[in-house]
């Protein structure tokens, strides 16, 4: 299976050894993506802000890599505060409104940068 490394300036840069995302086979595995604005550096911590530049920056990726949120099969999102699930989930909706992907979500004892939310996601290639 071949392998390849998506890269975007639509989206955050790497702050490790990591890609932002791999395209393997007929999947597309994006990298955690925290709420930093890839134009101006700035990382939002209103939570529903920042659900939504997470999942802006998570779809830069995918449309780089060839494809869209509308293929996402499984997400993981990672919440500083579980008390913020409620109006991450009122974002979350807006950008999966139906069929919506499998999905775990977890409290992070601590995210990269202090983040309030990092999401990843697992797409479909076309």
């Amino acid at each position: 299976m071949e392998k390849k490394v998506i890269r975007t300036a639509n989206a955050p840069g790497a702050i490790g050894p990591y890609s932002q995302a791999i395209k393997a086979g007929s999947f597309v595995f994006t990298s955690g993506q925290i709420p930093v604005n890839p134009a101006t550096g700035e990382l939002l911590s209103d939570i529903k802000e920042a659900t939504a530049q997470s999942l802006n920056n998570v779809k830069a990726i995918l449309e780089e890599a060839g494809t869209s949120l509308d293929k996402v099969v499984k997400t993981v999102v990672f919440l500083r505060d579980m008390n913020d699930f409620a109006a991450m989930n009122e974002v979350y909706a807006k950008y999966f409104p139906e069929n919506a992907p499998a999905r775990s979500c977890v409290q992070a004892a601590k995210l990269p940068k202090d983040a309030v939310v990092e999401i990843e996601a697992i797409a479909l290639a076309e």
